[in-house]
């Protein structure tokens, strides 16, 4: 592995080291100087302080070296293999490397400990920490007849470590995410596997299987796992072996192993933690098989408490207060469990996996600091169940384990993607479900239809009747929503100052430069020797290059540095003019972002001609070179297409029985572009639609990747559908979707019985009322049918995904994308199944709403949602029928969106860039205010100026801005020809009158 120290970090790790000589000169015992010594190889422990202090500094740990820090000087002392990793670091001058000889460094250790002597009397050195070797010998000797006292650093070292740079925190996050993937994604599968099937496999094997995983380097990308970019597997690495224990036999210490005992499908508890790049992480969760009530109930104590720690850890809390804030709790909601709570519950961690120094307990009185990461490990020891009947289960331990990390914001939980709520972690595997299971099954039922109600209720507060004694209530209700969205607004502006408070400048950040790297060979020799037979210009097809020949031997060019070319032909030479990308070029338009080079300042070849009588040849070539550079458009345009494409984990097949099946239903979009109806079926993890036509066109939707799943009935449609909206896309055929929905027509094709010999007996409209009949009991049929299947799915996943059903009552028309549809709200989202493209809002990303074009005279207004995200761009919902906007606005105040309205169209890209360039600045200026700063007193001038004539505007501005309202409101055009005819009558009966003949009468 290619070693490459950071200079950057260096300097600025020695820096805060020397300066915390003097801000800290206590907790480094008084210390002049720092000496961070290091012997052979050897030591398995990884965390010994020296150590951890020499990575923390370098990135890497070097045996057989030793390191003096001065306040003024850096000074290593290392053989020659490892001085060239140094060499980079002495550029200012402040850092020096001194090379050991093969033969002893007695005299170069004697001149090192006299810069110890020449900074103080005291050098700081970790004495726990117990090294061997030539150099530590020689270094032991020198300081022994020096004189200087040797004093212990271990506390000043902890303080040094306990603030992270934002290097550091990536690096934790990244084994945070890394230390949960296994857990969830390997760990818990395997885990009911063996449970379920009753296989025999020790915990100690169990734990191998788990530290194998890190072999695996697909399974990140197999679980769609995001770790950044820049992730690289080989950083990665454990920083104990898993510890796994179940069946009776406990130890929530972190230095526990996991034994040769079986896993027992009672209480079973999981620790384990990765490093990335040194950097650690852990995390730990309790599952529990078939529990009984008063486990259950022991556990919610358990999350109620970590909560509690939490909330308590703040900057500048002592950490015996976080204990003792915990043991408050546990006194006052359950003091049983006092005597087995944890004596220690979390410390410092970062490239230490365990600070001695910085423990959560009742003794240490450090305080916490901005930017520090711990691991808070709560757990109930060795608790009692008297009513479990296997013997295994009498004895049982509960465990939280999480990394977090501290802000002056609060604290963020870097493993919040592990389970935590108890039906997250409980499974019964038994037939008969006990009295808990039901009592869980029923809370959720009741809290679906709690959430079912509220949105009923919504529907009547919008639909009810207004008749005109009822006009006080409607001007009490309007005031109501004018106050609930004051409000919504100043709730919105508060939200924004909390959130964007510790941002300063663009929301996005420096944007990371791309520079676009590529090569057509390595070695010359590589270079298609057919094709160097003569100097002429060839097209290397396979390394997409272009062979130039320049003073007589032939250069490549990759087709990426070809940016446009033109031919010209003149007597009977052919002209071609070949342009090449280089720095200071403008880009041909705003979607093409100028290229970024890697070395602006190196030697570029712009543009180059060539002219040949082999005219046929050069067509050729010309022809090539086009073709090619296409062909690279269309491949990078494909791939930017498909970057936020992830891949999907395996679906789950059900083995044990056959899958739930939903027959005859089709599918959009089709694969292939074919409507052909298939079956629906529901397995373990996920639904997978299956071709009739071929049994490999499937495609499989994971439980995990939907974000919203629907039920649309067919009461005012042609069909009824199960509609998925995905947290990721996904790819069906070539193209990606990110919603998929499975229906069938609601009604069959109808045909004409004349002639027949029913006809004979009936009379009237009695075929057409059996059609009709027939109809509404398929209609009824179907809505049953699909409304089953849909709550099979949300059983299937555990109640993971609800099913959402959209309220027609509360709809409106307008245009989300070409075509006016009927947009329905549900509980959760603002929806649009029936139409492709499909239109899927959901309610709880939006912050904030704006009408548009609402002002007298306009029969249409349009309604933009922004999104919480802001680098997200607004959703236009345009030409809603403005006899709508109460309803609208009664909706929009019933889910608390806050909304504003307007006269006109905003810029929103421009706007938008504002918000995102500095929301601190834009929530401190105001907010969202001024999209609706002078709308009340606009409503009062309107109403007292609806029914005045004004002189000022010219009669036909209104018809002008009907017309552009909506373009294609065909009423609206009709209304303003009847009105403007008024006059052409009049001017009708004075021209007959003055002819002397009656006007005519107007149909």
């Amino acid at each position: 592995m290619e070693v490459k120290i950071s200079e950057s970090a260096f300097n600025a790790r020695v820096e805060k080291l020397q300066s915390a000589l003097s801000t800290h000169k206590d907790a480094f015992g008084g210390a002049d100087s720092v000496l961070l010594l290091i012997g052979k190889g050897g030591d398995d422990n990884p965390y010994i302080k020296t150590a951890v202090a020499q990575n923390w500094l370098l990135g890497y740990e070097f045996f057989s070296t030793a390191l003096l820090v001065t306040p003024a000087r850096a000074i290593f002392v290392t053989n020659a293999s490892k001085a060239v990793h140094l060499e980079g670091l002495k550029k200012d001058g402040k850092v020096e490397v001194w090379v050991r000889p093969k033969e002893g460094g007695k005299e170069l250790m004697e001149k090192l400990v006299q810069v110890a002597k020449e900074a103080g009397d005291k050098v700081g050195v970790v004495l726990k920490d117990v090294f061997r070797g030539p150099i530590v010998d020689e270094v032991e000797a020198a300081l022994k007849d020096s004189g200087i006292e040797k004093v212990d650093i271990e506390v000043g070292l902890s303080h040094l470590l306990e603030t992270k740079d934002d290097d550091e925190i990536k690096s934790i996050r990244v084994a945070s995410r890394a230390s949960t993937a296994y857990l969830t994604k390997f760990f818990t599968d395997q885990m009911l596997g063996i449970v379920d099937e009753e296989r025999r496999l020790s915990h100690s094997k169990f734990s191998e299987q788990i530290e194998n995983k890190l072999q695996d380097e697909g399974f990140f990308a197999q679980n769609q796992v995001k770790l950044g970019s820049d992730f690289h597997q080989t950083n990665l690495e454990w920083c104990y072996m898993p510890i796994i224990q179940s069946g009776g036999k406990y130890d929530l210490r972190p230095s526990a192993v996991s034994d040769d005992a079986n896993l027992h499908g009672g209480t079973i508890v999981c620790t384990l933690g990765t490093r990335y790049k040194g950097y650690c992480s852990n995390v730990g969760r309790t599952f529990m098989i078939n529990p009984t009530k008063a486990q259950e109930q022991n556990y919610e104590v358990l999350i109620g408490l970590r909560e509690k720690v939490f909330d308590s850890i703040k900057v500048g809390v002592k950490a015996c207060d976080v204990y003792n804030a915990a043991v408050s709790y546990i006194k006052s909601k359950a003091p049983k469990l006092e005597a087995h709570l944890l004596k220690t519950i979390g410390w410092s961690i970062g490239i230490d996996f365990r600070d001695a120094k910085f423990l959560l307990n009742a003794k240490c009185q450090r305080e916490i600091v901005d930017g520090s990461t711990f691991d808070v490990s709560l757990g109930f020891q060795n608790l009692s169940n008297p009513a479990a009947t296997d013997p295994k289960n009498k004895l049982y331990s509960l465990a939280l384990v999480d990394t977090i990390r501290v802000t002056r914001a609060g604290v963020a939980v870097l493993t919040d993607s592990a389970p935590v709520a108890l039906s997250e972690v409980t499974y019964f595997f038994e037939d008969d479900d006990d009295e808990a299971d039901k009592e869980k099954k029923r809370k959720e039922q009741a809290k679906k239809e709690k959430k079912q109600q509220q949105a009923a209720a919504t529907v009547s507060s919008i639909t009810r009747t207004k008749l005109r004694h009822e006009a006080r209530a409607e001007d009490n209700n309007d005031q109501k929503r004018k106050d609930d969205q004051k409000a919504l607004h100043e709730k919105l502006n508060k939200a924004g100052l909390e959130r964007f408070k510790n941002t300063e400048g663009a929301l996005n950040g420096e944007e990371k430069v791309v520079i676009k790297k590529f090569e057509s060979y390595k070695r010359d020799t590589q270079l298609p020797q057919n094709l160097l037979r003569d100097l002429r210009v060839h097209v290397d097809t396979r390394s997409q290059s272009i062979i130039l020949p320049i003073n007589g031997r032939p250069v490549p060019f990759h087709i990426n540095t070809y940016k446009s070319g033109s031919k010209t032909d003149e007597g009977d030479y052919v002209y071609i003019r070949l342009n090449l990308s280089s720095p200071g070029q403008i880009a041909g338009s705003k979607k093409d972002a100028p290229q970024v080079f890697e070395d602006p300042d190196a030697q570029f070849l712009r543009s180059i001609t060539f002219r040949s009588r082999h005219v046929e040849h050069m067509n050729d070539v010309f022809k090539q070179i086009q073709d090619l550079k296409k062909a690279s458009t269309k491949k990078e345009a494909e791939k930017k297409e498909m970057e936020d494409v992830v891949a999907q984990d395996s679906l789950v097949e059900v083995r044990a029985r056959r899958p739930l099946k939903l027959d005859a239903v089709f599918v959009r979009p089709a694969p292939d572009g074919k409507r052909v109806a298939g079956t629906l079926e529901i397995h373990q993890n996920g639904l997978r639609y299956v071709s009739p036509i071929r049994s490999d066109h499937k495609i499989d939707v994971l439980f995990d990747n939907i974000k919203h799943l629907f039920f649309q009935p067919t009461e005012g449609e042609l069909i009824v559908c199960i509609h998925a909206h995905l947290k990721n896309p996904i790819l069906i055929g070539k193209k990606k979707t990110w919603d998929v929905q499975f229906y069938r027509e609601a009604s069959d094709m109808a045909f004409d019985e004349t002639g027949n010999r029913k006809r004979k007996y009936r009379y009237g409209d009695e075929d057409e009322l059996e059609a009709e009949q027939e109809e509404r009991r398929r209609r009824l049929q179907l809505d049953k049918e699909f409304k089953a299947f849909s709550e099979k799915i949300s059983e299937a996943s555990d109640r993971k995904v609800d099913v959402d059903t959209p309220f027609r009552e509360l709809g409106f028309h307008g245009v989300p994308f070409r075509s006016n549809v009927l947009l329905q709200p549900s509980a959760d989202c603002l929806v649009q199944l029936i139409d492709t493209p499909f239109s899927v809002i959901t309610l709880g990303e939006i912050e904030l709403a704006h009408l548009e074009r609402v002002q007298f005279g306009l029969k249409n207004f349009d309604l933009v949602f922004v999104y919480k995200d802001f680098n997200k761009p607004v959703t236009h919902i345009n030409s809603i029928p403005v006899d709508q906007l109460d309803a609208v606005k009664d909706w929009l105040n019933e889910v608390e969106i806050p909304y504003s309205e307007g006269p006109v169209n905003l810029n929103w890209g421009s706007i938008m860039k504002t918000v995102v360039a500095d929301p601190q600045e834009f929530f401190t200026s105001g907010g969202w205010s001024f999209l609706d700063l002078e709308s009340d007193d606009e409503e009062q001038e309107e109403e007292e100026s609806e029914f005045e004539v004004s002189d000022d505007e010219p009669e036909d501005e209104d018809e002008d801005s009907e017309e552009f309202a909506s373009e294609d409101d065909s009423e609206g055009d009709f209304d303003s020809e009847e009105e403007s005819g008024e006059d052409w009558d009049e001017l009708e009966k004075q021209a007959a009158a003055e002819d002397g003949e009656p006007p005519r009468k107007k149909r």
